[in-house]
Parts: C-alpha cells; structure tokens; sequence
C-alpha cells in the first residue's frame, strides 16, 4: 500500500486541473503543465482534491501508484508557487554573471564558458558567487542545476567548483611529508 499515493493531490484556489483520459492538465497563475499517467493508475477528480489509483493490484502498478500521485503534485506545485534551485560557486576567479540569455562562467578554463537558458528557465545571479535556477517545471529545473554544476563540479581538497546550496563535500587530506 503506497503512502504517497494514498492521499489526494489538493488543488489551491487560482489552480485549475483538468482530465481528460490518462492526460492530466493544470493551469495556474505562472502558467500551464500537463503530464500522461501511466495506464496502469486510474485518476479522477474528487472533492478533496486529484485522486490516484492502481488500476490492478500488481507490482508495477503500485510503483507507478505513488509516482503518479508526486508527478501531478508537482504540477501544481509548479504552477502556484514554482520552484528554485541554489549553486554555490567557490574558488578563486571563479564567478558567474547572465548575459541577455545565457549565463557567462569564469571557472578556471582558458575560456569562459557561455551556458545558454533553456526556454521557460530563469536563472539569476544575485551575487558572482550565487547562481539561482527557478521555473515551473521541476525536472527542468534539477536539470538546468545539475548541467551548470557538471562543468566544475566540487574538487573533495579544497572544495573549489560548483555546489548546491547546503550541499555537503567530503574533504580528504592532502599529502603529507
């Protein structure tokens, strides 16, 4: 018996949610997303809110259960509130600023790099040091993250590169004499 998928996705006031078969629609003040449930969850609207159920009770049907059910939350997650993601950069030199629509890096190449923003993606630097990824659509935004953080990822001596924000680094030590 999933948890997850037990409990009714509710959908806030200005969220409208639409089904139509396996297709699931939500519109909402910073925009619109839809998503395909799997043919084996059966979905319908109830008072309380988005229900999710398996169709048979098997394995994959259950795995899709709770997935389903985190899918749509998100969805409306991301059309009333959106979400954001943090990076930290550290390092000497290196910094990040946006330039129109992409994002300008100085991480220590010869070179900077030049990232370009995907559509429906900010991303801001408030500081040379601080990247913020934010959107409507989460797995864009862990995406956008985790591509800008691939180009230097954080180095386990001193910690230099790019991080998440209160992301933990296992520091090894150095070589002794």
């Amino acid at each position: 018996m999933s948890r997850i998928g037990k409990k009714p996705v509710p959908v806030p006031s200005g969220v409208t949610a639409t089904i139509n078969g396996q297709n699931v629609e939500v519109k909402g003040p910073k925009g619109q997303l839809s998503f395909v449930v799997n043919d084996l969850v059966l979905v319908e609207m109830t008072e309380d809110g988005i229900s999710v159920n398996p169709r048979v009770d098997s394995k994959p049907a259950r795995a899709m259960w709770g997935m389903s059910r985190t899918m749509i939350e998100n969805l409306v997650t991301g059309v009333s509130a959106g979400f954001e993601k943090k990076l930290e950069i550290t390092g000497v030199g290196y910094r990040a600023q946006v330039q129109g629509k992409n994002v300008q890096l100085a991480l220590g190449f010869s070179h900077d790099v030049v990232y370009p923003m995907p559509e429906g993606i900010d991303v801001v630097c408030p500081k040379p040091t601080e990247i913020v990824v934010s959107g409507i659509d989460k797995q864009r935004v862990g995406q956008v993250a985790a591509e800008l953080r691939d180009y230097r990822p954080p180095e386990p001596y001193k910690g230099k590169g790019i991080r998440y924000a209160g992301e933990f680094i296992v520091r090894k030590e150095g070589k002794k004499k």
